[in-house]
């Protein structure tokens, strides 16, 4: 099994006493969709800006594709969605994507290609030249993952990409999720909706800053007895007391 992030007894300590990560050891699949599933508080978060190199580990080691997460060699290679949007309110649409695909160095000649490409993905071509400060809230978080659709990167890493979406663009942005994973792209995605858990190829279980569970959704099913994983989660919760 080809693995695309390593991590190592990585511990993050804020503020001097708060265990935002808990000693963290696991080893996470490429080409796969793999889930960061827990309450809000557990952690995810942190994890996930550790892998991106966002968040400096007070104790332990993370390596992306073989190199240290946050190394300058791995930023073509990775994308990064956070919960905050990611644009900017008096610029286009298409004005945002262009900028953010010059700062990743697109090559000129495919940048149009690369935009439009992007936005056909998320349904938003027909937004293209509206300002983003005049879109609704689920349109605007759609500008931030087409950003992180810029440059076709190896991972995608993205911190609760379908809050605040409607039932039907969450179903179409998990198939697109699905075909990205399909073309060899590894998606780590950051959700406390189970149901979006059971869309996932392997799930990590965070709570309290450690990762409590890990596996597949039948395999953490399995393991617990359950018929779902939020039967599962409860039940790993429960025991893990």
């Amino acid at each position: 099994m080809d693995i695309a992030v390593k991590i190592k007894s990585a511990t993050v300590v804020l503020s001097g006493s708060v265990r935002a990560l808990d000693n963290v050891s696991v080893e996470l699949p490429a080409n796969k969709s793999i889930g960061f599933i827990g309450p809000s508080g557990a952690g995810k978060t942190t994890l996930i800006r550790s892998i991106v190199g966002r968040q400096k580990l007070t104790r332990g080691k993370i390596e992306v594709f073989g190199r240290v997460a946050g190394s300058k060699e791995l930023r073509k290679d990775m994308s990064y969605m956070t919960q905050e949007i990611s644009a900017y309110p008096d610029l286009t649409v298409r004005e945002n994507l262009r900028y953010f695909a010059i700062m990743a160095g697109l090559k000129k000649g495919s940048i149009t290609v690369a935009i439009d490409n992007a936005l056909r993905d998320v349904e938003l071509l027909q937004k293209a030249d509206r300002l983003v400060r005049d879109l609704s809230g689920g349109q605007k978080q759609r500008v931030s993952l087409a950003v992180a659709l810029l440059g076709s990167p190896k991972l995608m890493v993205l911190d609760e990409p379908t809050t605040g979406l409607d039932p039907v663009l969450r179903e179409s942005l998990w198939k697109l999720f699905d075909k990205l994973k399909a073309a060899g792209t590894s998606l780590m995605i950051s959700s406390h909706s189970m149901d979006e858990a059971e869309r996932c190829d392997y799930l990590l279980l965070v709570r309290g800053g450690a990762v409590i569970a890990q596996g597949s959704p039948v395999e953490l099913m399995k393991q617990t007895n359950t018929k779902s994983i939020e039967a599962a989660f409860l039940k790993i919760v429960r025991e893990s007391k």
